[in-house]
């Protein structure tokens, strides 16, 4: 059973593509204002994201990427690399304060079974699994990564629509047995996608869903808004996201 939130408005902002830069500054922007959000965006062009902890060489293949315009950045967030299709994601990102959730765990369940849920709206049968996955009949659709700063929460993860396993192994450094074809086929019976599941979907009934789905399990009431009052901060850290110095610090 879910605890009790003390929260009961949280501002929604529904964004369209940005650069994964842009994106990152945004999501860091918010944790830093702290105002409880929830936002949905999305990718243009394609990036890989990698974990606070890893290492940019070690994660992805750099020549591929530049040659096929794929953006690649480092997120304040932990985890692995994440390779974010422009045709073939929806990205999440909530702040909440971190004393509602004293325990990591705890956090991670409320929040995936928050979109367990939305999915569930569209037909899908998803459920929560592990630390922060959630599955569709054993089948990865979501994963998230979750940081703790200045009191708050910033948690953020994908939903996929599509997937395409091969393109995304050609921008990930993976062993020879992963790119082989049993080892795509191996990793294709453990990811699904909404349009795997249910077929194609309209966007907006998606978001609508994820949306209603943090309403109906976190008990909120949600607000529409902007990153107005973001926006300074934002600007500041577009540079630190594109910098070699913060994605090739490790």
């Amino acid at each position: 059973m879910l605890p009790c939130y003390t929260i009961v408005e949280m501002r929604l902002i529904k964004h369209d593509y940005n650069n994964a830069y842009m994106n990152m500054a945004i999501d860091e922007a918010l944790l830093i204002e702290g105002k409880p959000t929830l936002r949905i965006y999305k990718w243009k062009p394609s990036a890989i994201s990698i974990g606070y902890f890893q290492s940019m060489e070690e994660e992805i293949n750099i020549n591929e990427c530049k040659k096929n315009g794929i953006d690649f950045v480092r997120r304040i967030t932990g985890g692995g690399a994440v390779y974010h299709d422009m045709d073939g994601e929806i990205t999440y990102s909530i702040i909440l304060p971190s004393e509602l959730f004293p325990s990591i765990m705890e956090s991670y369940r409320a929040i995936c079974s928050s979109i367990a849920k939305g999915l569930k709206k569209l037909g899908i049968e998803a459920r929560h699994a592990g630390i922060n996955d959630i599955i569709v009949n054993g089948r990865k659709i979501s994963g998230s990564a979750q940081t703790r700063r200045y009191g708050k929460i910033l948690q953020h993860g994908t939903i996929l629509t599509k997937v395409n396993v091969k393109k995304m192994f050609s921008f990930l450094k993976v062993s020879k047995e992963k790119i082989s074809d049993k080892g795509i086929k191996s990793i294709e019976e453990r990811v699904t996608s909404i349009e795997n599941e249910i077929g194609s979907i309209d966007e907006n009934e998606i978001i609508d869903s994820l949306v209603e789905g943090f309403r109906e399990s976190m008990k909120l009431e949600f607000f529409r808004g902007d990153i107005k009052k973001e926006n300074k901060i934002v600007e500041k850290l577009v540079g630190k996201y594109e910098s070699k110095e913060w994605n090739f610090k490790r």
